[in-house]
């Protein structure tokens, strides 16, 4: 038995040393800044002269200065957002007015040292913070000019703030910069919105943002964090006529937005969120990431950048009837009161939600809707539902897709608060946001829904790292699902991801774990060899 015995000890140390070897591997380290990391980079860069010209001299200010700036990002990137949410420091409120304010949702802002306080409306639809400021032509301040109103509003000063200063025209952000005399001159900005002749113009400045993140004691904690935004000297249309007459802010997806600046600085994550209820009350927060219950649907470029917040929609459907040819693209847009659709898909919608509604078809003067009821407050009909309905079947339920129109008696009927939109982009409007807790998550680029009454918003119901695989709410039933011709549902692309392959050091694994588990087995066989001795 000596032989077999030790056949299988020489066995068992091949195995042994080619599990060694399988779990053993080398590289070689270069530093980024070394002479052979440069030859290379400009061995593969088109533009050899500027790599060359760009790479820091070895132990000079430049070197050591990019080696700092490199290890603060790295940090950032570590650590994480040092906040899980942050909100206004007057709090995270939301309001809306009304006619008086053109049915927008505000909040209320403090900006400079010392703090100004602003009534500014909520846009998603544009990227800039503008208050009024140094004014040549401005909107009303005192509160006797709105009814809505117990305080007047204010005007802001650059000269009055200590930590304010205003961006040079050399600036990254300064968008008209080559049409500065020079450099050094302060950057203006001119901003022209959707609506008819409505701008806001003047010059950026760099200022603090006063902001509050709540504990878990429910104690708020201050955070002061600097941003860019527009003294807006001079505005038109809308803007002097009663909609954001103490200033716009901008949650866009450019650089030059409130949610950019907070993300950049790793204040919180690259995401916020709106809530709309029905009360005209609402809540902002920025970081906020959604809940685990929510449904979603990517965040997709136009003209392969990522400058606006467009949603597609896969069909629209009345009451449990999902219709042919309504797909269409849309602007998600807080700034926009109600809600518009291309032509085509606005009329589809319109005839069918008016063949299901149990009213008189009636004018009403001065109302921009076309598909108006007769109705009282004793008797409202029940209102046909409507749906927009996304990839994967996830379902947007809009609450309530009617406008009410009062008279001296209280109410006398209802419209269809759509309208038709020239082109194929169409804007989802305010009035279809409420309800919701909507999340523009720009950090995976998807928009992202849950029914809310906006008051239980909570940091301990966030969304986790990895969704719960369950049923969305509120889907909508099988056989009413999109999918591609053929029938067969195709499953949504994930960008930045490729496709799993076998690679070496998977095999490599795969030998290594497997390999425990032969030397078990001779170890056996070893055990009953003996026992036959």
């Amino acid at each position: 038995m000596a032989t077999p015995f030790f056949f299988l000890v020489l066995v068992m140390k091949l195995i042994l040393v080619e599990n060694a070897m399988a779990i053993t591997f080398s590289t070689r380290m270069i530093h980024r800044f070394s002479d052979e990391l440069k030859e290379l980079r400009v061995s593969t860069s088109t533009g050899n002269g500027n790599v060359s010209l760009s790479w820091p001299e070895k132990r000079s200010f430049k070197y050591y200065e990019m080696l700092v700036n490199s290890d603060f990002q790295r940090q950032n990137m570590k650590l994480g957002a040092h906040y899980q949410l942050l909100f206004p420091s007057h709090g995270s409120q939301t309001m809306s007015f009304g006619n008086d304010f053109g049915w927008l949702h505000y909040t209320w802002i403090d900006i400079g040292t010392p703090s100004v306080s602003f009534l500014v409306a909520l846009d998603a639809g544009s990227d800039l913070l503008w208050v009024p400021c140094d004014c040549i032509q401005c909107a009303p301040l005192s509160a006797s000019y709105y009814a809505s109103l117990d305080r007047d509003l204010h005007e802001y000063s650059p000269s009055s703030s200590t930590s304010s200063k205003h961006l040079s025209c050399s600036h990254q952000l300064c968008e008209l910069g080559s049409n500065c005399k020079s450099p050094k001159e302060p950057c203006p900005y001119t901003i022209n919105y959707l609506s008819e002749n409505t701008s806001s113009s003047g010059l950026l400045v760099e200022d603090i943002l006063h902001l509050a993140s709540s504990g878990d004691d429910l104690s708020n904690t201050s955070v002061q964090a600097p941003v860019v935004l527009g003294c807006g000297m001079k505005q038109s249309g809308g803007y002097l006529d009663g909609v954001a007459p103490d200033g716009l802010l901008g949650l866009g997806p450019g650089n030059i937005s409130v949610p950019s600046f907070l993300a950049k600085s790793g204040l919180v994550k690259n995401s916020f969120s709106m809530c709309f209820s029905e009360d005209n009350s609402g809540r902002i927060f920025f970081g906020d990431q959604g809940s685990s219950v929510q449904q979603s649907t990517p965040i997709l470029p136009l003209d392969e950048i990522h400058s606006t917040y467009i949603v597609a929609v896969e069909a629209c459907c009345v009451r449990d009837s999902c219709l042919k040819m309504t797909s269409f693209k849309a602007l998600v847009d807080s700034g926009t009161s109600f809600t518009f659709l291309p032509n085509k898909v606005y009329e589809t919608i319109s005839k069918e939600f008016n063949r299901h509604v149990n009213a008189t078809r009636s004018n009403f003067e001065g109302s921009p809707w076309k598909y108006c009821y007769e109705s009282s407050s004793q008797e409202l009909p029940k209102v046909p539902s409507l749906t927009l309905m996304f990839q994967q079947n996830n379902s947007y339920v809009v609450h309530n897709p009617v406008f009410i129109i009062y008279g001296n008696q209280g109410v006398v009927g209802f419209c269809l608060a759509i309208q038709s939109a020239e082109g194929d982009i169409g804007i989802v409007g305010q009035n279809f946001m409420t309800g919701y807790r909507l999340v523009f998550d720009r950090e995976n680029m998807k928009l992202a829904w849950s029914h809310s009454n906006c008051q239980d918003l909570s940091i301990g119901k966030r969304m986790p790292l990895s969704p719960p695989n369950e049923t969305p709410p509120n889907p909508l039933p099988t056989n009413e699902q999109q999918s591609t011709h053929g029938g067969r549902a195709v499953a949504p692309a994930v960008p930045g991801r490729a496709p799993p392959r076998a690679s070496a050091a998977t095999t490599r694994f795969i030998l290594s774990s497997f390999c425990p588990t032969i030397l078990m087995l001779l170890l056996l066989l070893l055990q009953l060899l003996s026992a036959f001795e």
